[in-house]
């Protein structure tokens, strides 16, 4: 919704102008107003926008000039690229009804030249850059009819003295940058037509009760402005009201009782607020065309009269708690277009006639108990974008009528109980790009060819059956395709593989046999990719190794044989699952290690060479494999020699338990060594030269040594940790799991970390020996990685910027706390970021979780933006993250001087600033909230 439809505005300025004498053209101004308006233009810096301005012409001939009676009465000087203050001569034209410098780039504080226009009626600001505070004393315009501030970047309060304004009609003040609170004085103006406070940051307030004394007001625009407490009941004297908005904020309570009963009023918006109780009754503002009351806490029924509203468009009622029956009268509704319901409580059948007698265009009725079949005509009046009814127990066939509806562009039905086959028609519909089915009993076969702009199909646990078609190949728009649980037998045809645009083959739980196709030709985008528990056979192509992006590959549960082909080590794949199948031969050395401990179960003739998973050792099964008389031979060398070996064992357990109290600390210790690398050491060569000599450097944690590892010199770097008393296995399991992902990392700043040596209370971290730099920096940036690891390096070796960018975002949030970025904070075991978020959940003052030394208040913007900003770069979802030029464009706007901040838009289309608009990157935290495109103050489109 922006601040008015433009029809509406242009009509404003009409009804100015036509309330003044109209121009004459054969006018002539004196020339002292020439020479003032000449003045003007070179005090606006001679804009090229204003060339035509010369003394040889009339300027009651120049557009931006309206003349009355031979003396100028309007400067009108919208978007002409004004980029200096606001002229000083401008009130030196003494007759000057109006002036318009809207959509420039105008600096500065309110200007106050503007007071000695003392017969101006009409003044336009918005849009430009003026910053500071409404001055105390702007009652001293109390000509004024018409005043717009709107898109600037005013702060502070506004003033009561703009309540003494006694003649105002209009009054824009929305989308600015004011953190302090409105009058209740402006409820005062009782001439007022038109309010819009929107789109500020107010100190948390109530509306005022004294708003409702304006009983002329039409329009009353608050939303997101940062209100609190109740509607108040006083509102009901607000009967001449056309449009009432109040959405996004954090009302509470009833709806006012008479609201639903203004027979002028055609737009409420009262979404996402935690408005709650029932639905007013009576309902008889016939004339309504838009209800929004979404995301609130609603109960009880849809108002019957709702079915009255013969002009209703819009009626949204999504996340409440509504119960009970849809009426079948809103059915019928002739205006009706968008139509959304879902998520709340509501039963019975959906109304039978939806979309027999109307265009309708949206219809959202999923997460309810809707019984029942779906509405045969929903498509009747050819405009429907989507169908989204997922998590209902609908059932029955799909209408055919939905077959034949060619604008339809997504279909939700999944979780439901809906059977029988798929219209044909729906496969080719030119617009779908969305097919959600899963979870029902549909039958069939997949179609030889879909909608060209297909780019989403799930269709698991169902009952299709059948080959998969190898005119799939031509499916060339598709991303997703998941269908697992059905019964798809046959081969998986080679033309699978020709979708370059695929990342997602979810085809497990079939009947599919055969072998693998040999040969990948466009899989380029594939990451993740699920044969398991089929019947397919033969050994695993080694052309699967090329898929590098791949970062869920199961083939698990099926009949593959033959070796696993070394190029399957090229794979950064975190999920790796070829259990259960008849593969033999060793390993691929990348998988070694304990984050594929189950990758390679029920699989008896495998084995990997020096195992550290659950595998047999592939040396000894060799050795096992020898003809019965070398065996026999060597248990006679054995016996030989046992005498021997017993003193040698002796002798060197003896040795070890004096190394290990010498070195150890006293007592005897079991160490485990856990590489990552190929090594050219064990841990005895490390335990035994962890002396002084070797000694480089210490600190809190435990210390460090430099070890020689052969006699040419070569070193490693040990690191020393030691902890108080014993981890828990939680702990210890953690532990390990990140030293297993940072032994996979591969980045040119951090140090290669080659074994992990631990035992029950001190780890020891080898690292790769950096000649020349400073160890303790790099040993510092590598055991520090602790906390600053995103979450979805468990799943990828890949570091990108997204994961970069997380542990930046955990070095702000150090800034920002005090806090380490690990398990040392003060009253919890969570990671800083963990901690942060659950802050958040609680919805804990900001300033209550910042750095206690550092809260004075000249740092306190400043502070909250890092936090905020540190929040943002740790969210769970890497795309969610900002880039690195957002987070460092945002804090240079930390420090951006006064009157230079980012530009207001005209309208709720544009983009807000990063940090504008944190709650979207927030919300995922607190609860998903539904994507909303607004138009005119409507919801959601459609959810892809």
């Amino acid at each position: 919704m922006t601040k008015l439809p433009q029809w509406f505005q242009v009509s404003l300025l009409f009804m100015f102008f036509v309330s003044i004498p109209l121009k004459v053209i054969s006018q002539n101004i004196t020339s002292q107003e020439q020479a003032t308006l000449m003045e003007i233009k070179q005090q606006l810096g001679n804009p090229d926008t204003l060339s035509h301005w010369n003394n040889s012409s009339s300027p009651c001939d120049w557009p931006e000039i309206g003349c009355t009676d031979n003396s100028v009465t309007a400067i009108l000087l919208k978007e002409k690229n004004i980029l200096t203050p606001t002229p000083s001569s401008i009130c030196d034209l003494k007759n000057l009804l109006a002036v318009q410098l809207s959509n420039n780039s105008i600096p500065g504080d309110f200007p106050k030249v503007l007071y000695n226009c003392s017969k101006l009626v009409y003044l336009d600001l918005s849009q430009n850059y003026f910053v500071g505070a409404i001055p105390d004393d702007i009652d001293r315009m109390s000509t004024l009819t018409y005043l717009d501030l709107s898109g600037n970047n005013f702060t502070g309060n506004i003033p009561d003295a703009i309540g003494k304004l006694l003649d105002l009609q209009t009054l824009y003040i929305h989308q600015n940058e004011f953190n302090g609170t409105f009058p209740k004085e402006i409820g005062n103006l009782a001439n007022l037509e038109i309010l819009a406070l929107a789109y500020n940051g107010f100190s948390p307030m109530s509306i005022p009760e004294e708003f409702g004394n304006l009983r002329k007001l039409t329009y009353l625009w608050m939303k997101d402005a940062n209100l609190i407490g109740k509607i108040p009941e006083s509102l009901n004297n607000l009967t001449s009201l056309q449009h009432l908005d109040l959405a996004i904020n954090r009302l509470e309570g009833p709806i006012p009782s008479k609201l639903f009963t203004f027979e002028n009023l055609t737009k409420l918006y009262l979404f996402s607020n935690k408005l709650s109780g029932e639905i007013p009754r009576p309902v008889t503002a016939l004339s309504l065309s838009g209800i929004d009351l979404s995301m609130n806490e609603f109960s009880g029924s849809i108002p019957e009269d709702f079915g009255k509203l013969q002009s209703l468009e819009l009626l949204n009622l999504f996340t409440n708690r509504l119960t009970g029956e849809i009426p079948a009268s809103i059915g019928q509704l002739p205006n009706l277009s968008n139509f959304r319901v879902f998520t709340n409580k509501l039963s019975g059948s959906l109304p039978p006639d939806l979309g027999s007698n109307m265009k309708l265009e949206a219809f959202e009725a999923s997460n309810n108990m809707f019984s029942g079949k779906l509405p045969e005509n929903l498509c009747k009046g050819g405009v429907l974008l989507g169908v989204v009814v997922f998590s209902n127990n609908l059932s029955g066939h799909i209408p055919k009528s939905l077959g034949d509806c060619r604008t339809l562009r997504t279909v939700q039905l999944y979780s439901n109980k809906f059977e029988g086959e798929i219209p044909p028609g729906l496969w080719t519909n030119v617009d779908l790009s969305t097919m959600k089915i899963s979870d029902n009993s549909f039958s069939g076969q997949l179609p030889v060819k879909v909608a060209s702009n297909l780019s989403r199909l799930e269709m698991n646990n169902n009952r299709f059956n059948g080959q998969i078609p190898e005119e799939i190949s031509s499916w060339k728009s598709l991303v997703v395709f998941e269908a697992s649980g059905n019964q798809f037998s046959g081969k998986i045809p080679a033309q699978l593989t020709n979708l370059s645009k695929i990342n997602t083959i979810l085809l497990d739980r079939n009947q599919l046999s055969g072998e693998l196709p040999s040969i990948i030709i466009s899989w380029k985008a594939l990451t993740a990719l699920n044969f398991s528990r089929n019947n397919i056979s033969g050994q695993i192509p080694a052309s699967f190794g090329s898929l590098t992006d791949l970062a869920y590959l199961d083939l698990s549960h099926n009949h593959l044989t033959g070796k696993i082909p070394s190029e399957i080590g090229n794979l950064n794949a975190p999920s790796l699952d070829l259990s259960s199948n008849q593969l033999s031969g060793e390993i691929p050395t990348k998988f070694n290690n304990l984050a594929y401990a189950n990758s390679f179960k029920n699989n008896s003739n495998l084995c990997a060479d020096n195992p550290a998973i659950d595998l047999p050792d592939c040396y000894k099964r060799q050795t096992n494999s020898k003809k019965l008389s070398t065996k026999i031979l060597a248990v006679i060398l054995s016996l030989a020699v046992l005498l021997f070996l017993g003193a040698v064992v002796c002798f060197f357990i003896i040795v070890r338990d004096y190394r290990r109290r010498k070195y150890g600390g006293g007592d005897i210790i079991t160490w485990k060594l856990t590489a990552f690398h190929d090594l050219r050491f064990n841990e005895s060569i490390i335990l035994s030269s962890l002396t002084e000599s070797n000694l480089i450097g210490s600190g809190g944690s435990g210390k460090v040594y430099r070890i020689p590892i052969n006699r040419v010199y070569n070193f490693v770097a040990v690191k020393k940790i030691w902890y108080s008393k014993k981890l828990d296995s939680k702990l210890e399991k953690q532990f390990l799991a990140e030293v297993q992902i940072l032994g996979t990392i591969r980045h040119s700043n951090i140090v290669k970390l080659l074994c992990c040596i631990s035992s029950e209370d001190s780890k020891l971290l080898v690292y790769e020996y950096m000649e020349n730099q400073s160890l303790d920096r790099w040993l510092h940036r590598k055991t520090g990685s602790f906390g600053y690891i995103a979450p979805e390096h468990a799943y990828t070796a890949k570091v990108n910027e997204k994961i970069d960018i997380y542990s930046f975002g955990v070095v702000l949030l150090e800034l920002a706390t005090g806090r380490e970025p690990n398990n040392n904070n003060r009253d919890s075991n969570k990671s800083l970021a963990e901690w942060a978020w659950q802050k958040y959940a609680e919805e804990t003052p900001i300033i209550d979780v910042l750095d206690q030394e550092i809260k004075e208040p000249c740092y306190l913007d400043n502070m909250t933006t890092v936090f905020k900003l540190g929040l943002i770069c740790t969210s769970k979802l890497p795309n969610s993250r900002p880039s690195m030029k957002e987070v460092v464009q945002t804090l240079k706007r930390c420090d951006a001087p006064e009157g230079y901040k980012e530009k207001k838009a005209g309208g709720e289309f544009d983009v807000a600033p990063l940090l504008g608009s944190t709650a979207s990157y927030l919300s995922s935290y607190r609860g998903s909230k539904k994507n909303r495109i607004e138009a005119a103050g409507e919801s959601l489109v459609y959810r892809v």
